[in-house]
């Protein structure tokens, strides 16, 4: 595969990178600071430089970044402590930049990297993560509605520690923590499963090996969207 990830320098996304070119698989890490290219490389990820936040970077622009790819995962993020605006720039317009990339480079595979609690987000302004959770929302929606063969993961509180190689995968779970590793695996498990095309699901660390618990998703229905392009 060839996997293009938006987001690159991200703990989540650097993870990911690694598992795919440990394997023999070509990843692409798309970056905006040209500082960061050398430990994008050292991880073994081949680095793109692109300005999703750039008013000048256009879907059209960014589908240069994206040619060839098997399919591209969206692990950008705003952060913790960042203002408003840039919550609604990266998480959610980042998102929209990325679907018109892939349909300008031919693309058809895009794994999104959302947030547990998007499917009721806080109405109100005033805390940050309200504001987080209403551009993830508003993003997955824009996802569902782009016709591409997707697949969104909702993972909890994201932790530092070893991965556990175990999780809990459904549309709903309970709020929980899980390594970053985990979720990078799960990312890793998803992109090599078709099953997972057209679902959105929760994941936090739980009982089950991550690719059982992810190719078990499939015998969940509530797991698949309405506006699913599975198949």
């Amino acid at each position: 595969m060839e996997i293009v990830i938006v987001g690159g320098h991200g703990q989540i996304a650097r993870k990911l990178g690694a598992l795919l070119a440990a394997r023999g698989d070509v990843a692409r890490g798309v970056i905006r600071n040209p500082d960061q290219a050398d430990e994008l490389r050292a991880d073994g990820i081949e680095p793109v430089l692109a300005d999703i936040e750039d008013p000048e970077t256009t879907g059209q622009s960014l589908a240069g970044a994206l040619r060839d790819a098997s399919a591209v995962v969206f692990a950008a993020g705003s952060g913790p402590g960042q203002p408003a605006e840039r919550k609604w720039s990266v998480d959610h317009g980042g998102v929209v930049k990325a679907i018109d990339a892939c349909r300008h480079a031919g693309v058809d595979r895009l794994v999104v990297v959302s947030s547990i609690g998007t499917d009721d987000p806080p109405t109100d302004d005033a805390d940050p993560m309200s504001v987080y959770l209403q551009a993830k929302a508003q993003a997955d929606a824009d996802v569902r509605a782009s016709g591409l063969h997707y697949t969104i993961v909702r993972p909890g509180m994201l932790t530092d520690e070893p991965g556990h190689g175990r999780i809990h995968a459904a549309r709903h779970v309970e709020r929980g923590a899980i390594p970053r590793e985990d979720v990078a695996a799960t990312l890793l498990a998803v992109l090599d499963d078709p099953s997972t095309v057209g679902r959105t699901f929760e994941v936090v660390g739980g009982p089950d090996e991550i690719v059982t618990a992810v190719a078990g998703l499939s015998g969940r229905p509530d797991t698949l969207d309405a506006e699913s392009s599975e198949g």
